[in-house]
């Protein structure tokens, strides 16, 4: 069996936007893990996490978008998933990260919903 995991970055009016696809386990997680140091994440932005074409979840996969957080949290930006997968959106309730993500239906929406830091 292949794991597979397609990351891919981009910048928004609001921050960085990474879309993830395929299988994040164990085999992939390393891979988001060594992406975020070279994310220009700015105070008052946010980061952006794409899970629509997200084929698979396990624990190593929340322990890296926990450290996305905590990488988004100490630039001073926040931090949104979206397209988040019924799968793994019954995981996160389950184990009460409902509570630590915010969530939007789509990239466009977190988008939108994303209110600039004011001095």
């Amino acid at each position: 069996m292949t794991n597979h995991l397609t990351l891919h970055t981009c910048t928004t009016a609001s921050g960085q936007v990474i879309e993830l696809a395929g299988d994040l386990d164990h085999h992939t997680a390393p891979e988001v893990r060594a992406a975020l140091p070279a994310l220009d994440l700015r105070a008052g932005q946010q980061l952006v996490i794409d899970l629509g074409s997200l084929t698979f979840c396990d624990s190593s996969g929340i322990t890296v978008l926990i450290a996305a957080r905590n990488h988004a949290l100490a630039a001073g930006a926040s931090i949104v998933l979206v397209a988040v997968p019924n799968r793994v959106s019954r995981i996160f309730r389950i184990v009460g990260l409902d509570q630590v993500f915010s969530t939007h239906p789509t990239a466009q929406d977190a988008e939108a919903a994303w209110q600039p830091a004011t001095d």
